[in-house]
């Protein structure tokens, strides 16, 4: 029982290494989330969509060619 609480206040004690999540996690994540905020923005501005209204009825039909 003595070698068990010895080991557990060893590695109670131990300094605790960084590991990447720990160093890079936040950063990472927040670049990621700039970067799909950054491309998607890009994406819905260049694709000129009229959002929430219907072409019925504003459409009008064009000649075909021959």
């Amino acid at each position: 029982a003595r070698g068990i609480q010895h080991t557990a206040v060893r590695q109670a004690h131990r300094k605790h290494e960084l590991t990447f999540h720990d160093k890079y996690g936040t950063m990472v994540l927040l670049g990621g989330a700039t970067m799909f905020t950054a491309v998607w923005g890009y994406v819905f501005t260049m694709l000129n969509i009229e959002w929430g209204f219907s072409p019925v009825g504003r459409t009008t039909p064009y000649e075909c060619r021959e």
